[in-house]
């Protein structure tokens, strides 16, 4: 068994490394009241509070900091410490602008076709002046009707469309996808055909919003375990600012983003201003369980694509690696990673 480690020791490590990368100081103050609690116990208390499940009746220590000192105290580096390290402590600023430029493209888009602004040309070639290489068509499914969502007939004539731009946009491609709605079941809102045809399927909830924190966890994972879907997208379905300002679904985020990575599915970093989706506190999560990430501005009109670096700079803050984003990937790449889904 390893050596403990000095629990306080690390709590003000973080402390510092979060401070140095300009995080908010009710987190740096959290780290270091928890330092200070911990140096007025008796010696080997903080160790004997881990094995009775006691330590949380200590003021100021909730759920992160008590697994941050129990790690601590059986030897290991604590995960919250281990990836602020792997940062560097640089500002998370910096580190965004870094994902945003190994960005090469962007895989939630709309346009006019269902509740977006604009025809998919204009998007497209504004994704191009954007230096992008490739958007992803991701307009809604038919259950959303207030979105106008497209039917299978809808969406069989926007596939020719696609087909005739990127003839003519080439380089810059078009990938064809949907935002296919998550139905209460974990069933995806299309028909398994047309979603085959696809090249990446975001898949997203937009409906039962407030379903009991078990039944949204099993409606997640069955999606999930769908095949044909490749992005889980804006998961808490929250809204942070403006009239529709609405509390993030409840589900089991270890299970769920066990699954994603179980299947090699990307969970969506959301970069509306609106969403931002997920809490850092669940990418945190997603990024420990070792899950893919998709940084999307989930645009519905040409500015709206150059919202992209909010995601990026929340990413960044939770340790996400450029390797880990899918569309990071160029589009042979990607499209090859969302195929094998299907295999």
């Amino acid at each position: 068994m390893a050596e403990p480690r000095d629990p306080v020791v690390d709590l003000r490590r973080i402390a510092f490394l979060l401070e140095r990368a300009n995080e908010p100081s009710y987190r740096v103050r959290a780290f270091r009241r928890a330092a200070a609690t911990l140096q007025q116990l008796e010696p080997g208390e903080a160790a004997e509070r881990v094995r009775l499940g006691t330590l949380r009746e200590l003021g100021g220590i909730g759920e992160v900091l008590e697994r941050t000192i129990a790690e601590a105290l059986r030897g290991e580096e604590p995960v919250y410490l281990r990836r602020l390290e792997a940062t560097g402590g640089r500002m998370v600023a910096e580190l965004g602008a870094e994902l945003c430029e190994a960005l090469r493209g962007d895989c939630h888009v709309h346009s006019e076709w269902s509740d977006g602004g604009s025809p998919i040309r204009e998007m497209a070639e504004s994704a191009r002046e954007l230096g992008h290489e490739y958007m992803v068509l991701t307009d809604h499914s038919p259950s959303l009707t207030v979105a106008n969502g497209l039917t299978s007939e809808r969406l069989e004539v926007q596939l020719g469309e696609v087909a005739e731009l990127n003839a003519e946009l080439a380089p810059f491609r078009i990938l064809t996808g949907i935002e296919v709605d998550i139905l209460a079941d974990g069933s995806l809102d299309q028909t398994p055909e047309i979603l085959s045809r696809l090249d990446v399927v975001v898949g997203s909830v937009h409906s039962e919003l407030r379903m009991a924190e078990r039944l949204m966890t099993r409606r997640m994972v069955t999606a999930l375990a769908d095949p044909h879907l490749d992005i889980l997208g804006h998961c808490t379905g929250r809204m942070v600012t403006g009239k529709r300002s609405r509390p993030p679904s409840a589900f089991d985020a270890e299970i769920v983003f066990a699954a994603a990575a179980r299947f090699d599915k990307a969970v969506e970093v959301n970069a509306r201003p609106e969403r931002l989706d997920p809490p850092k506190r669940l990418l945190r999560l997603a990024v420990e369980g070792g899950c893919r990430v998709a940084i999307d501005s989930d645009a519905h009109a040409p500015g709206q694509l150059a919202w992209q670096p909010y995601g990026c700079d929340r990413a960044a803050a939770c340790g996400v690696q450029a390797k880990m984003v899918v569309n990071t990937l160029d589009a042979d790449a990607l499209l090859a990673w969302a195929r094998a889904h299907e295999d």
